[in-house]
């Protein structure tokens, strides 16, 4: 279970919808939660029944992995360190092979198959880093635990990491299982079930009510979209089940949000319509397909919005069009504002990553954007999102260090430096060959310096420092220190209380910044 000690850092998830029964042949084993006597709709007086039916299909997973440790002394941070760093490093014949140790971790899951097909989150069985956070690579043996304690060895039938979703194979027969159900159909304030392993206590069972639906837990990803629950979600509940009254499975759970590392009441599970669509194409051992439009994006927060003229909470901007993708071949450019796609409006709840990663490959959809104030029509066809890791890959290319330089010298005299001071508080250098030398960037960035910063400003606020670059305000290029003078003065005319800048710091991608005019 990932846990978030910060509202910023939660967790993954997703897929498109499908029909989610799963129709048994006549003769055919029956499922767990096949329709049977259940308990009626509402509070119920117990959840013995129901529990009773589907707690053999719950599975504890556990997990090993080989993992390099600290080689002067492999006992850091334990119990043991203060004993053992008296007597200093170990003397080691072979100091040049690295010390190993045998790393464990616990989740949960359930079986979805008589023949042994188990479904859990992809982090359940993901390698840890150095970092702690799960890897790219599986971990070297996964052993799955039925309620009878019977265990089995494992293999990796698929995994997905954008939705966080796995799909493991046991080899057995008749085993106990149970179906997806339809999380479409869930209200907030209906009753629901978990059942899992949390902190290795096997077959725990909590319940709660639906919290919120569709929640957006921070994560601007494809699958950020989940059923938020108040049942007890723990640290090892993770890939386990979330049931509905009826005994169907309606969410897989899968992240917290908790600042003390415990359960404050809000846990969060992967919906149903989402994470059966993905199970079926890694049963199928294919690998997952999505949309992508090839742009980086930054949400239309109220300062943005207020520099561009626009409404709050819609759309959102392209901050960089990545070369001979979908964006950049149906004309979208940088600074664009995208307000819909094929037909469906871009807000906080209905982010563009989300609709673009649902939609097919190969599919030309119409997108709709705001371009200088007015609205343009394009379209697009779809291309393929890329792996995570040439994602990554992509994202570190040309990045610089964050710690940017500072120009050798202020142009404290020029008149139009001083205006700069007096409007939004930051004082300008054209860009030079010898500046961009300074601040280690490529000498073809073009662009103003920011040499001075008024500390009490919005921009200082807004975390702007000497040494960045501003490439222009108000989408418009600024070569000199007049050019700024002239757009925010303009901009002050047309009633606007704030200025939208592209700063660029190093080699790092340029975000927008909203930053207030300084009153007069």
């Amino acid at each position: 279970m990932r846990y978030a000690y910060a509202i910023t850092g939660i967790l993954l998830a997703g897929g498109a919808a499908a029909t989610l029964a799963i129709q048994q042949p006549v003769g055919a084993q029956v499922a767990q939660n096949a329709p049977t006597v259940m308990p009626p709709a509402g509070a119920p007086s117990s959840f013995a029944d129901l529990t009773e039916r589907l707690a053999p299909a719950v599975v504890n997973i556990s997990t090993t992995q080989t993992i390099e440790v600290n080689r002067r002394n492999p006992f850091a941070g334990s119990p043991f360190d203060d004993f053992f760093r008296q007597f200093g490093p170990q003397n080691n014949r072979n100091s040049n092979e690295p010390i190993t140790r045998q790393a464990t971790s616990l989740g949960s899951g359930f079986i979805i198959s008589a023949d042994g097909y188990v479904v859990t989150n992809n982090h359940v069985i993901s390698a840890r880093g150095a970092n702690g956070q799960p890897g790219t690579d599986a971990v070297d043996t996964i052993t799955v635990t039925l309620s009878d304690r019977t265990e089995y060895e494992a293999r990796v039938v698929g995994r997905d990491a954008a939705s966080d979703l796995a799909v493991l194979k046991i080899d057995g027969t008749d085993l106990p299982f149970v179906q997806f159900g339809d999380s479409d159909s869930l209200r907030v304030g209906d009753w629901v079930i978990a059942i899992g392993n949390p902190f290795g206590l096997g077959g725990t069972v909590t319940a709660g009510i639906v919290s919120a639906l569709q929640r957006s837990i921070g994560q601007l990803g494809a699958y950020d979209r989940y059923i938020q629950t108040d049942a007890s979600i723990n640290q090892g509940n993770s890939g386990g089940p979330m049931f509905d009254l009826q005994g169907n499975v309606v969410g897989i759970n899968s992240a917290i949000f908790s600042p003390t590392g415990g359960n404050v009441g809000i846990g969060f599970a992967i919906p149903a319509h989402e994470a059966w669509p993905i199970v079926q194409t890694l049963m199928r051992g294919e690998r997952v397909q999505r949309g992508y439009l090839g742009v980086s994006i930054q949400p239309m927060s109220d300062d943005i919005a207020d520099s561009l003229g626009l409404p709050h909470n819609r759309g959102e901007i392209v901050a960089r069009v990545e070369p001979g993708e979908a964006a950049e071949r149906s004309g979208i450019r940088q600074g664009d504002v995208i307000v819909s796609v094929n037909g469906r409006d871009v807000t906080p709840d209905e982010t563009l990553s989300y609709i673009v990663a649902n939609l097919p490959v190969g599919e030309r959809v119409p997108i709709v954007l705001i371009r200088d104030g007015e609205r343009v029509r394009v379209t697009a066809t779809m291309g393929e999102r890329p792996t995570d890791e040439e994602l990554l890959e992509r994202a570190q290319q040309g990045q610089g260090d964050e710690q940017s330089a500072t120009p050798d010298k202020d142009d404290e005299n020029s008149e139009d430096v001083q205006e700069t001071m007096d409007l939004i508080g930051l004082g300008f250098q054209s860009l030079n060959p010898e500046i961009a030398r300074q601040l280690g960037i490529r000498s073809s960035v073009r662009g103003l310096a920011v040499g001075q910063v008024d500390p009490s400003s919005d921009a200082a606020q807004k975390g702007i420092r000497r040494g960045d670059v501003v490439l222009s305000i108000n989408r418009s290029a600024t070569a000199q220190p007049s050019d700024a003078v002239r757009i925010i003065e303009n901009a002050r005319r047309a009633g606007r209380s704030t200025v939208l800048l592209l700063i660029q710091r190093g080699n790092n991608p340029p975000r927008y910044i909203g930053v207030d005019i300084l009153a007069e």
